[in-house]
């Protein structure tokens, strides 16, 4: 069965558990899951807006229509298989993967803080095998809180 990722406004569909699970994500696998997520209309709206292909919407009638909505939009993303970005889940590399796939990203201490990775080994992870080898975009901007890499929405799939 596939399970749906809500991060923030973004939605990535797994065939199986990612191997970290954050406390702002949403884990969902049914339009029942998604009518008792508690998550408001607005915020409902917010991650139908967020979908590709979709048509931009104000609001939703109510919590069923857009539960039922989002779940058949969900089923047309691309799923994410174990393994398709050569990451064992569970492994550290995965670990990275997820921390940057958070819609907050991850910063290197953060990182070394998930790992146990000294700062030249996440440098080059990021470089050498997320970049190059394994083909994603990962984005980098300074923040409060440091340099924060990000691999955004469109290089999930």
């Amino acid at each position: 069965m596939t399970l749906y990722v809500i991060r923030g406004d973004s939605v990535t569909a797994h065939s199986s558990a990612p191997a970290i699970i954050s406390d702002r994500e949403l884990v969902v696998q049914s339009i029942e899951d998604i009518e008792a997520s508690g998550l408001s209309k607005v915020e409902l709206t917010a991650i139908w807006n967020a979908l590709p292909g979709t048509t931009k919407l104000a609001k939703f009638k109510d919590r069923k229509t857009a539960a039922q909505r989002l779940f058949a939009a969900f089923t047309k993303l691309p799923v994410e298989v174990p393994g398709s970005t050569a990451a064992r889940i569970g492994s550290k590399q995965a670990q990275m993967i997820d921390l940057f796939r958070r819609a907050e990203g991850a910063t290197v201490a953060e990182v070394i803080a998930a790992t146990g990775w000294q700062p030249h080994t996440v440098r080059g992870i990021v470089s050498g095998t997320l970049k190059k080898r394994l083909g994603l975009t990962v984005l980098s901007a300074k923040e409060e809180r440091g340099r924060v890499s990000r691999i955004p929405a469109q290089a999930r799939a």
